[in-house]
C-alpha cells in the first residue's frame, strides 16, 4: 500500500527489519534458547495481527501477550502457535476463554490453580501452565519459598500440566547488583524445584534488558520485547553483546505539513501562550498531535525532520496539530513529509531520542501511537 495524499499521519512498519531482528536474536542466543516474542500492547504499537504473522514466518517459537483479547488476535492469524498469557486471569470467565483459545496460563497463586483446574475439567481440556515466581518485581508471582508447594499443587490438580517456570527482571538495564540478586533467587528456586522431582521443560527470565545487558542468560527460553522491534532498552549498564548494532528499528512515524506562515515578534504560539516568539520567524503547522500519539510532554522539546532538517516544536502540542519552527527550511511548503520518528535526508530521530525529549521511555512512545494512525506495512508478505 503506497502512502498517498489522503494520509495526514501514518506509521511505516518495515517487516523485513523485524524479521532480521528476530534472526539476530536467535543467532545471538544460540540453539539452546527458544524465543517467546512479546507482542502485547498491539505489538508495541506496530499492529498485532500483521506483526504476529511476520514473526510466525520468521521463526519465533512462541508469542507472549498481556490479555486474552491479544491472544485471540494472535490465534486468528495462525492456529497451533504457543501463546503465553503473561498477565493474570481475574476470574472464571477469563479462564473459560483461555481454555477455549488454548492459551498457556500464568499462575501465581493457589486459588488461581484451583479455579483453572475446575474450568479445565468442566471443558475437558488439558491446559499448559507456567508458574510465575516473584524475585523482586512485586507484580505477579509466588514467593520463591512457596514455589515448591504451588508447583506440586499444579502437578497434582487434574487437567493442568506444569510446563514452565519464569520470573521477570525489574532493573536489568540499570542495576547490576539487584539483577544478580534476582537471578540468584531464580536459580535457587529452579534448583529446589528440580531437586524435589519437578520436571520443567521451559525456564525463562531474560527480557530485552536481560538479553542486552546480561549477565549470562538463565534458562532455555528468552522473552524479547523492545529488542525485536529494533530498539535497545536504554540503561546505565553496559551492553554485553556485540550484535545489538545489527538491529534496525522497524517503525517510522510520519505526518505532513498543513500550513506554512510567518509570525511576528511577540506573537504567542498554541494553547496556554507558553511560547511567545522573540523574533519574526517562519512556522509550520503539522497534521499530528497527541490524538495521534505525539506526547504533549514533548511540547517545546521534540524535534521533527522536514526536508532533512531538524525543526523544534514551538508551544504546546495540541490534539490534532503541532506547530514547529521552519525558519531554517527555506523551501518548506504545504504537503511536505514530516518525520517524527525515523530517517529523512540522512538525518535520524529515534524513538529513544523522542522518549528523552518527552522525559519518558521508548515503550511509551511506541505504544502511545493511536489507532487512528494507519500502519503501512513494507518489506515482506504477511501470512
Amino acid at each position: 500500500m503506497k502512502v498517498g495524499s489522503k494520509h495526514r499521519v501514518w506509521a511505516e512498519i518495515d517487516l523485513e527489519a523485524l524479521a532480521n531482528n528476530l534472526r539476530w536474536i536467535r543467532y545471538g542466543m544460540g540453539d539452546a534458547f527458544d524465543v517467546i516474542t512479546v507482542v502485547k500492547a498491539d505489538a508495541y504499537g506496530h499492529g498485532l495481527p500483521q506483526i504476529a504473522g511476520c514473526l510466525m514466518q520468521s521463526g519465533t517459537h512462541a508469542l507472549g501477550v498481556a490479555n486474552l483479547d491479544e491472544a485471540s488476535a494472535v490465534r486468528s492469524v495462525g492456529s497451533g502457535w504457543p501463546i503465553l498469557m503473561l498477565g493474570a486471569c481475574f476470574g472464571k470467565a477469563e479462564f473459560e476463554e483461555l481454555c477455549h483459545d488454548d492459551v498457556i496460563a500464568t499462575i501465581s497463586s493457589s486459588s488461581e490453580a484451583d479455579e483453572l483446574s475446575a474450568v479445565a475439567c468442566k471443558r475437558e481440556k488439558d491446559v499448559l501452565v507456567h508458574l510465575k515466581v516473584d524475585t523482586g518485581m512485586s507484580r505477579l508471582g509466588v514467593a520463591p519459598e512457596r514455589s515448591l508447594s504451588l508447583a506440586r499443587q499444579i502437578v497434582e490438580l487434574p487437567r493442568l500440566e506444569l510446563e514452565g517456570v519464569f520470573t521477570h527482571l525489574s532493573v536489568s538495564e540499570d542495576e547490576d547488583e539487584f539483577t544478580h540478586e534476582q537471578l540468584g533467587r531464580f536459580r535457587r528456586c529452579i534448583s529446589h524445584l528440580r531437586e524435589n522431582g519437578l520436571t520443567l521443560r521451559k525456564v525463562h527470565v531474560m527480557n530485552s534488558g536481560g538479553i542486552a545487558y546480561g549477565p549470562a542468560p538463565v534458562g532455555n527460553m528468552v522473552r524479547p520485547g523492545l529488542l525485536v522491534y529494533g530498539i535497545v532498552p536504554p540503561g546505565r549498564r553496559k551492553p554485553v553483546i556485540d550484535w545489538l548494532g545489527r538491529l534496525k528499528p522497524a517503525l517510522s512515524l510520519k505526518t505532513r505539513v498543513g500550513l506554512v506562515k510567518k509570525i511576528g515578534t511577540g506573537t504567542s504560539v498554541s494553547y496556554g501562550r507558553v511560547f511567545v516568539s522573540p523574533e519574526t520567524r517562519k512556522v509550520a503547522t503539522i497534521c499530528a498531535g497527541y490524538g495521534d500519539g505525539i506526547l504533549r510532554s514533548g511540547s517545546g522539546c521534540l524535534e521533527v525532520l522536514i526536508r532533512g532538517q531538524r525543526c523544534r516544536v514551538l508551544g504546546n502540542i495540541t490534539m490534532d496539530q503541532t506547530i514547529v519552527d521552519v525558519s531554517r527550511v527555506t523551501d518548506a511548503q504545504r504537503g511536505d513529509e514530516v518525520v517524527i520518528i525515523g530517517e529523512q535526508g540522512g538525518s535520524l530521530i529515534t524513538a529513544l531520542e523522542a522518549a528523552a525529549a518527552c522525559e519518558t521511555i521508548p515503550w511509551e512512545i511506541l505504544t502511545s501511537i493511536t489507532q487512528r494512525v494507519p500502519r503501512i506495512y513494507q518489506g515482506m508478505a504477511v501470512a
